[in-house]
């Protein structure tokens, strides 16, 4: 079985997303519609699968200097969410769409600062060269699959924002910090990508 059946076959499987204990994430104060987003969960087609991912720049407005999935909004030019996160991939580290097999979306996870993400998972091909957006992106790494897929690795912590404690996922791999939404995508997807072998 390829990797990319595999990864059909898991996502296929039905499971409530996860979320941590007690914080379930919630829309803005002003009650608005969650702002519809898109990622990509690019996964190398390698021995062993790493998942691509981004270091943004710390001039950026939002979320400076984060570890983060290459995405961002869905405009209303995209057909759809994998349009979106095709298109995002492409403008922020240069992998062209034509490179990804797409397999599917992932659980759609609600950000506390009002996004509604919906997280697209594809199959590329190994050891490909990115060209990052300088506005954007400082980094573009891998990380290996099956370190993201160890719950030994992923640990609980929070922190105090907007006058109330949010909890949250950490995942830190070598001296790279991935935590919030990112790691929470990466906790829900875990239990459907969790396999041995």
């Amino acid at each position: 079985m390829t990797l990319a059946d595999r990864l059909r076959v898991a996502l296929a499987e039905d499971h409530a997303p996860v979320l941590l204990p007690g914080d379930l994430p919630g829309l803005p104060d002003d009650g608005a519609p969650p702002a519809p987003a898109a990622v990509l969960v690019a996964i190398t087609d390698r021995d062993d699968p790493g998942v691509i991912l981004t270091r943004r720049t710390e001039t950026m407005r939002r979320h400076a200097g984060q570890i983060a999935f290459p995405g961002g909004r869905i405009d209303t030019e995209d057909e759809n969410a994998t349009a979106a996160a095709l298109r995002e991939a492409e403008e922020e580290i240069g992998l062209p769409p034509a490179a990804v097999t797409v397999i599917g979306p992932a659980d759609h996870y609600l950000t506390g600062t009002g996004y509604g993400v919906t997280p697209i998972v594809g199959v590329i091909p190994p050891d490909l060269t990115f060209r990052p957006s300088t506005a954007e992106v400082a980094a573009v790494f891998e990380v290996p699959l099956a370190f993201l897929l160890d719950p030994g690795n992923v640990g609980e912590a929070s922190v105090q924002w907007e006058g109330r404690a949010r909890r949250y996922y950490e995942i830190t791999w070598r001296d790279r910090r991935i935590w919030g939404a990112t790691a929470a995508m990466i906790v829900n997807l875990s239990r459907r990508l969790r396999w041995t072998g």
